[in-house]
């Protein structure tokens, strides 16, 4: 039997014992995270599926795990033998997950899962869908009896940014902060478990403000640490009033000296899971939280005489726009990572079909030069190093025993970033290894156009993402291409490398939140792509920074200045193919690469650099 239809029929049995007809097993920690420490990875465990996102439903009967387009290709690979349906979500006639359990439990039942793992909104919302015979059981995790080698729950040691690189103090921030909670407008409250629609415009004030995103509280109190892969944030939650504000995480995390620093900021350090207790012993009080990222066992657990407020909390927005000092800072950790990259750049086409090369020993050698960059500290998600057909797989991960082998021939797709002291870097380049077809260099040069479009855009202020992605994705329509993601995604300050409210994307998706009015001082990556299923993936990313431009009687304009350095291969564009204007942005670009990145290379490599940035 495949190992893990096997797991599947162990849980079954754990149903049949707790009288359960639908178990739902997310993707998700305690926090609402999209990244996950390994603790969390039921639904890998059960599955074998290891993308990023996906949500895994197990009746007594079948099983349907659901992800979305990038992970398509994967995802059938990685079902395979399991006995799991695959649902690409999106796709026409393609149930959601909560259709699908309404579906299943439309004669009534019992749904299982972890209330800790799905937010109270979600709860809400299967209350209203499911029919009134369905019993909703949120105390049931997944037993560890069943993961006999389950990791534990990650403690690794914390630090302190210092404000030289964050740019505002943790005390600065909490008075920002409390000054918010004095007029919050709610999209809901809640009161006694049933819910009241608000206008915007009514303010209320929240006397408390429950924050359980590990990235706010990260930046609220100016604290990183290494507890989710490659996203340098602390398991922990937080809760602050008009005077107090409480930290909670395991207290083995801090050292000595970044405790102090935090308790001379007037922060009480609660260890982790006493948070359930303490909002349990709150009075009744008006209770600031987003119910689409607190679950909801933590809900649950505040008096039934508390008020909720329904609210996206004011760290998010204020995360999202990077002050001064963080943009500054920005620039120089591009600089830094441009220059691994290029040096990466170099090194492939020099040695491509001299030396043994495979995805893995590719991306291994991008690491070791981004570790000699002063301040690097790890990469901000895993490389993708993808060689032709597996680059059409746009989360494609490899590794020792599968990777591919390079050739002096096709593509290679390498998506990369690093986490600096100085901010996060996320970059794409595709990159000609030799021969190509001539449908590539088209498919190419159309994604290099739509990628240019949008960061030479000008823009009045009040503008979203969704106004402004047909620049990228233009040329593809334009062709019968396009691809199935969103176009760019907002990037945080040595924090998670997707973060929200920020985003281009053709249409809204409201679980991606990536739509909000751009704002200046906002870092959204731009990255457009082709996928072509058993040939070949494109992709090329820069990174933008929001800034204001020229006011006059019609409004503020806004404008992109271009974060990323390092060089776009010109081995497979087509110049014929762009316009006048679009050749000019490109070498306007590779001018500023090229004079930014002398001074650190060699005489070799700067012959070369030359070369790679010449003028088309």
């Amino acid at each position: 039997m495949n190992l893990y239809a096997e797991r599947i029929g162990t849980l079954r049995d754990f149903m049949r014992q707790n009288n359960l007809d639908v178990y739902y097993v997310p993707t998700a920690d305690f926090h609402g995270s999209e990244y996950i420490d390994e603790y969390f990875k039921v639904r890998t465990f059960l599955s074998g599926f290891t993308g990023s996102a996906g949500t895994l439903y197990v009746t007594l009967t079948e099983a349907g795990l659901f992800t979305d387009g990038r992970y398509f290709i994967q995802a059938e690979q990685e079902l395979t033998g399991s006995g799991i349906t695959l649902y690409r979500s999106g796709m026409e006639n393609v149930p959601t997950p909560e259709e699908k359990l309404k579906d299943l439990l439309a004669d009534g039942g019992t749904l299982g899962f972890d209330g800790r793992l799905l937010s109270y909104a979600f709860l809400m919302q299967l209350k209203e869908s499911l029919p009134d015979t369905v019993t909703i059981r949120h105390d049931m995790p997944f037993p560890d009896e069943l993961w006999s080698d389950r990791p534990a729950l990650s403690a690794r040691p914390a630090f302190r940014l210092a404000e030289c690189y964050a740019g505002k103090s943790t005390v600065d921030k909490l008075s920002e902060v409390r000054e918010a909670m004095k007029k919050v407008h709610p999209d809901a409250i809640y009161k006694n478990g049933a819910s009241e629609r608000f206008h915007k415009n009514t303010d209320h004030t929240a006397d408390v403000y429950l924050i359980t995103s590990l990235d706010e509280i990260a930046w609220l109190f100016n604290l990183r640490g290494n507890d989710v892969v490659h996203n340098p944030v602390v398991l922990s939650y937080a809760m602050v009033t008009d005077t107090k504000a409480f930290l909670y995480l395991n207290p083995s995390v801090l050292d000595a000296d970044t405790k102090k620093q935090l308790e001379n900021d007037g922060i009480i350090i609660h260890p982790y899971n006493s948070i359930y207790e303490d909002v349990s012993k709150l009075r009744a009080c008006p209770v600031l939280l987003d119910a689409k990222r607190v679950n909801c066992a933590l809900v649950q657990a505040l008096p039934k005489e508390c008020t909720i407020l329904d609210a996206t909390g004011p760290i998010l927005l204020a995360k999202a726009i990077k002050n001064e000092t963080e943009q500054k800072n920005l620039v120089a950790a591009h600089i830094k990572d441009g220059v691994a990259v290029t040096k990466f750049m170099y090194w492939l086409k020099k040695n491509i079909g001299r030396q043994h090369m495979t995805e893995t020993s590719a991306a291994d050698y991008l690491l070791s030069l981004r570790e000699k960059q002063e301040g690097f500290l790890e990469p901000s998600f895993e490389t993708i190093a993808a060689y032709n057909a597996n680059a059409a797989m746009m989360h494609y991960s490899a590794d020792e025993e599968t990777a591919a082998v390079l050739h002096p021939q096709g593509f290679l797709l390498v998506d990369s970033g690093g986490q600096y002291y100085e901010g996060t870097t996320d970059i794409t380049r595709t990159y000609v290894l030799g021969d190509i077809p001539y449908e590539w260099k088209q498919h190419y040069t159309a994604v290099l156009r739509g990628m240019l479009a949008l960061s030479d855009a000008k823009f009045l202020y009040g503008c979203r993402g969704i106004n402004l992605d047909i620049l990228a994705r233009g040329p593809l329509w334009q062709m019968g291409l396009d691809y199935r993601c969103g176009t760019g995604h907002g990037v945080g300050y040595l924090l998670n490398v997707h973060e929200a409210p920020n985003g281009f994307r053709w249409r809204i998706v409201p679980e991606r939140n990536d739509s909000c009015i751009l704002e200046e001082g906002m870092v959204t990556t731009n990255e457009p792509g082709v996928y072509v299923e058993g040939s070949h993936g494109i992709r090329i990313e820069n990174e933008l920074l929001c800034k204001k431009g020229e006011k006059n009687e019609y409004g503020q304009y806004m404008y992109f200045e271009t974060l990323t350095m390092a060089p776009i291969d010109l081995d497979a564009v087509l110049p014929e193919e762009m316009t006048a204007k679009e050749r000019e942005i490109l070498n306007n670009y590779h001018k500023k690469v090229y004079e930014t990145l002398l001074p650190y290379m060699n005489e070799e490599e700067t012959k070369w650099l030359r070369e790679a940035t010449r003028e088309i």
